[in-house]
């Protein structure tokens, strides 16, 4: 595991943000942290990339402790935060050139470097423009390219592609894609749940300070419920017959039937050729599989139910 978090814990007075945290991050592969505002999500990146002390808690990133060997971290970390941390003054190459020299690269090679980047990054047609003159999603590559001139083994992605066009954001997911086939891990923080679908091997959903639910994208999903025909009717009694017949949840102001499906074609046939034989109409069918957002929904009904009990 190239990181490795055991029992996390930080606090901020008598504010508990994080409250025994358990990570095990794979090298090569995409890590998504998810979960509400005030989570923790932030908190536990800034403690990985140093820039913030655990109270409690075993915390490697490439094999070496955060507060220990915070400076060996560093070197093999970069992070990209939420708003690019370009100057918008210099040019994308003269960005790239001086972040190499600032990772003492020396000038031959950052320049060699900035150029490799720019044609990965399809930044090659701008490199001598003025990054004010930049779109939101030249930005943002550029932004990820300053962040492995040194090639880190690790990136940190705080909300990468917050405020990008459509169009933006499926390029960066392309660059990040990319990177994972090439071995870069990369730990990443999201608020659009589509994002971490597509990209994450492994994803964590973070809660009031603990780690709710963990798994693949699919295994996330299988646990809030399985497949679900929606069946459609043109009026209160065809709803309500069907469901005599086939059971489900009956909607009476929007005339639906929702009810489990294994998600074959079988069982679909069987539905619509039951109805037939009791000349029960059907309008419209549509089958629904769960997505990150019903997972994403599940939690926060368990800690508003959680907390009213309470």
């Amino acid at each position: 595991m190239i990181v490795e978090v055991t029992g996390l814990r930080k606090a901020y007075g008598d504010n508990v943000v994080l409250d025994g945290i358990d990570l095990h991050v794979p090298a090569g592969s995409v890590y998504a942290l998810l979960g509400p505002n005030g989570a923790g999500k932030t908190t536990t990146v800034r403690i990985l990339t140093t820039l913030t002390r655990p109270d409690a808690g075993k915390v490697l990133v490439a094999g070496h402790d955060v507060v220990r060997e915070a400076a060996k971290v560093r070197a093999a970390i970069s992070l990209t935060g939420q708003h690019a941390a370009v100057d918008n003054e210099q040019t994308g190459r003269e960005n790239l050139v001086m972040i190499g020299q600032l990772m003492h690269l020396g000038r031959p090679a950052a320049r060699r470097r900035a150029d490799q980047l720019l044609e990965r990054f399809d930044l090659v047609d701008a490199m001598h423009r003025r990054v004010k003159t930049y779109s939101g999603g030249m930005r943002r590559r550029l932004d990820l390219a300053m962040s492995l001139v040194a090639e880190p083994r690790v990136i940190f992605l705080d909300e990468p592609t917050t405020g990008l066009d459509p169009a933006s954001r499926t390029t960066m997911w392309d660059a990040i894609k990319e990177l994972v086939r090439a071995g870069t891990t990369i730990v990443l923080t999201t608020q659009y749940l589509e994002e971490a679908d597509r990209l994450a091997d492994w994803i964590v959903l973070i809660d009031n300070g603990h780690v709710s639910m963990s798994g693949t994208a699919d295994t996330l999903k299988a646990q809030v419920g399985g497949e679900r025909l929606e069946l459609v009717f043109d009026d209160e009694g065809g709803v309500l017959r069907a469901a005599d017949l086939l059971g489900g949840i009956v909607d009476r102001e929007r005339r639906t039937l929702t009810m489990p499906s294994d998600g074959t074609a079988a069982h679909v046939h069987y539905v619509l050729g039951s109805l037939s034989s009791a000349h029960v109409p059907v309008a419209r069918v549509s089958a629904h599989r769960p997505t990150l957002d019903d997972v994403f929904m599940a939690v926060t009904e368990n800690r508003t139910r959680e907390g009213v009990s309470a």
